[in-house]
């Protein structure tokens, strides 16, 4: 389906100037050296190569490109030579950057120190923002974590000195606020090692998701790889107002695509109504486009993102992508894929949950639908916050629904946390007040951190296995995520409608339309939120927490692990493939249902283990649902006959020589783009992961350790398959792109079947599970 894309000459209006191309001038001379960032002066923002690159690739396809084939394309290592066709083909692309947060760049670290490469190649930053624990309160809960994690924080500071990588210490905020403020800008190519890195889509840029040997690729030198993504338009047209907020843009475009329809593309967003979106709201609705799984999301340059590059003190960047204004929106006449269609004055609140984030419901009914379901309508916990809405604007209209509240004499009936997105959000929110009503509303202020987003939630206000809901402004609803209690019924919505929804306390709320009374008896409305997209005074820088690597390099420092340590080890190479087919592995677990990277890498108390393989591994798919008994962690024992937890019988087999492969279901792995959810089956002694369908990211990070992630060419293959069935995978010594493997089963009572797997390997792929991993690939390149 085609649509016209958003024109030149409409941006040229909304930036208020012209927009103007200068291909030879004294004007672009001056702009040529703009560097990427203040803390890397020497790295330049390169749009002349990128134009070069695009034209090339514009010649050769011979149509107009959409924004994200101009910044993706214009990233290949070979423009000139590299096949290109949507959906199909594999890009090997040169990222400008990498980011890690601290939860994963420990194993990416690892990763890295196992090449033996003395300096990372391009510019690298790891942010301090999954370990720290919600307990009572910011300042107190920032301390206690770097107490206990400080083995971890200085093996990351150490790690960063001596191979040149940026180090953002606890307390700098979350990584995707940290890398919009300083970090991401129009046209430019990040991977970071967490799925939410599309974040600064907001920006204009094209930041993907990934594990940490995709990053140690790339902070290697290689080009790294991708599937040359479809690409979904969605169309905006009309003009937020109200109520209505950024994140109900994705909550709807979620309810539409669900959480996997974004599968395999980018999304890109353009039409009238993006001008009415500030760039922090474009960042929202960039970010939880990971819940569809989508690659990336991205909307382009216009004069919203130029206004914020002022702000956080990127001016020159603005100055030169108006020069390069053309080649940072789509062109004319470009195609899409599929195309979605939202009128923004015509998209109401929405509230999506629970358990999942593509549950979509208009505020106007999710109290009926509560009803209707059994769903628990007291909301006991309102969380504001996350990478998804921490922004200055999400406080400020926050703090706008509070205010009113306290001036009526109310406060909130829930209980009600605020996760500021990072230090200079923070220290900007104080100096203006925000903080304070928040606090006075009923609100307690954590740390700059991720927070109950993630599961760092020491939560004691139910016990486990209480049924009961809060509503959040995060990303992600998966059973028991946020605090590790199966039976919460976590919803998502904008910042301002949990705040209103934590005041009423109830989910049979709807501010647009009932009322709330007054300390003194009376009846009133709320009205829609108002708040500054941006400070008047400018930010708050606060203080002052990054490590530059220092300048003199770090060939003579020292990384210390011990090997007694709980927390980090150092890695062993895995084994490689033995050249022949792989004969019956026991099928270690059929997994019923959803199971995504939660289920099988649960974070929360497990983080702490991140840096230690062995360790993290006994977390290995504890939230399952066997199908066998419909039990998590429990399963049977075949060499045995006894029941026990799944890492336990997986070590058992491993230990008695028996390989095994995981039976699972549709979109399996979706969510993080954690790799210990592929690392811990490969260690434990797992061959082969066998569904319906992958996640992307996850698909990417098992054949990245040496494991085989195979598709059944006929889903209703499932169904054929017993928990305590023997598996073998034929064809492997002719393993090759396209070409499907065969399974051959074999049941306990004497019978077989066989069907085909299909795999998206390539030839470079397959090198990776003949070595071992694609660490091992690459160690013998070297």
């Amino acid at each position: 389906m085609a649509t016209y894309c958003l024109t030149v000459a409409r941006l040229r209006v909304a930036l208020g100037q012209g927009a103007r191309r200068l291909h030879v001038s004294a004007a672009f001379n001056a702009k040529a050296n703009v560097s990427m960032s203040r803390f890397e002066p020497t790295n330049y923002v390169n749009y002349e190569q990128l134009s070069r690159n695009v034209n090339i690739v514009r010649k050769r396809l011979n149509r107009p490109l959409t924004l994200s084939e101009k910044i993706v394309y214009g990233h290949l290592d070979d423009p000139v030579g590299q096949e290109i066709s949507r959906g199909r083909t594999y890009l090997r692309l040169r990222p400008d950057r990498v980011a890690m947060q601290d939860a994963t760049a420990q194993m990416a670290m690892l990763q890295f120190i196992s090449s033996g490469l003395p300096q990372v190649a391009v510019p690298s930053t790891i942010h301090c923002d999954h370990l720290i624990e919600a307990q009572i309160g910011g300042a107190k809960d920032l301390a206690r974590a770097k107490d206990i994690n400080a083995e971890v924080y200085n093996f990351l500071a150490s790690a960063g000195a001596k191979y040149g990588v940026g180090f953002w210490k606890p307390g700098s905020g979350i990584i995707h606020q940290i890398i919009l403020e300083n970090y991401a800008y129009p046209g430019v190519l990040l991977i970071g090692t967490d799925s939410h890195t599309p974040n600064g889509g907001g920006l204009g840029s094209v930041c993907i998701g990934v594990g940490g040997a995709d990053a140690v690729d790339v902070m290697a030198g290689i080009p790294w790889e991708l599937k040359c993504p479809n690409v979904i338009g969605v169309k905006l047209t009309g003009k937020l107002s109200g109520w209505t907020s950024p994140k109900d843009v994705i909550l709807k475009v979620a309810g539409i695509l669900t959480v996997k329809g974004g599968t395999g593309a980018i999304v890109e967003y353009h039409g009238p109504g993006v001008d009415s979106i500030s760039c922090t709201g474009m960042a929202t609705i960039c970010n939880m486009g990971a819940e569809i799984g989508a690659t990336t999301s991205l909307f382009p340059y216009n004069h919203r993102m130029k206004t914020y590059l002022e702000k956080t003190n990127r001016g020159e960047i603005a100055a030169l992508a108006d020069e390069y204004a053309d080649l940072l929106v789509p062109d004319p006449g470009c195609e899409y894929d599929s195309v979605i269609e939202i009128n923004l004055d015509e998209l109401k609140p929405h509230i999506n949950g629970p358990f999942t984030p593509d549950l979509a419901h208009s505020i106007a009914d999710i109290g009926a639908t509560a009803v209707k379901n059994s769903w628990p309508l007291e909301v006991k916990v309102g969380l504001i916050g996350s990478c998804t809405n921490s922004s200055y604007e999400d406080m400020g209209r926050s703090a706008s629904v509070a205010k009113q509240a306290l001036d009526k004499g109310l406060k909130c009936k829930a209980a009600f946390t605020i996760t500021p997105g990072s230090e200079q959000i923070r220290a900007t929110i104080e100096r203006d007040g925000y903080a304070k009503i928040l606090n006075d509303v009923g609100g307690m202020v954590l740390a700059n951190a991720c927070g109950p987003c993630i599961g760092q939630w020491d939560r004691r206000d139910v016990k486990k296995g209480e049924k009961n809901t809060i509503v959040t402004s995060y990303n992600r609803n998966f059973t028991a995520r946020n605090d590790a209690n199966p039976a919460t019924h976590a919803f998502v919505a904008s910042p301002e409608i949990v705040t209103a929804l934590a005041i009423a306390g109830t989910l049979a709320f709807n501010p647009e339309v009932d009322y709330l009374t007054a300390a003194n008896g009376e009846k009133f409305k709320l009205e829609p939120p108002n708040a500054d997209e941006l400070p008047t005074k400018d930010f708050d820088p606060g203080q002052d927490t990054y490590q530059h690597p220092p300048a003199e390099g770090g060939a003579n420092l020292k990384v210390e692990v011990s090997p007694t340590s709980t927390r980090l080890q150092l890695l062993d190479p895995f084994d490689k493939w033995a050249g022949g087919d792989l004969e019956d592995m026991q099928v270690l677990i059929k997994v019923k249902g959803k199971c995504t990277t939660d289920h099988i890498s649960a974070a929360g108390p497990w983080l702490k283990f991140r840096g230690h393989l062995d360790n993290i591994s006994n977390n290995m798919l504890i939230g399952a649902v066997n199908i066998e008994n419909d039990g998590i962690n429990k399963l049977k024992n075949q060499l045995t006959g006894e029941y026990g937890g799944v890492p336990d019988v997986a070590r058992h087999y491993k230990a008695n020589g028996l390989p095994w492969v995981v039976v699972g279901d549709d979109n399996y792995g979706e969510g993080s783009s954690r790799e210990h959810a592929a690392l811990e089956p490969r260690h434990l002694g797992g061959r082969a992961i066998i569904v319906k369908s992958f996640a992307r990211i996850h698909e990417t990070n098992l054949k990245k350790q040496g494991l085989l992630p195979l598709t059944f060419q006929d889903p209703a293959d499932y169904d054929k398959i017993r928990p305590d069935d023997k598996i073998s995978i034929k064809g492997l010594k002719s393993f090759s792109p396209g070409k499907p493997l065969l399974a051959v089963v074999k049941h306990s009572d004497g019978t077989t079947n066989e069907f085909q797997l299909n795999h998206t390997f390539n030839e470079t792929q397959i090198e990776w599970f003949q070595a071992g991993s694609a660490l091992n690939r690459m160690k013998e390149l070297q």
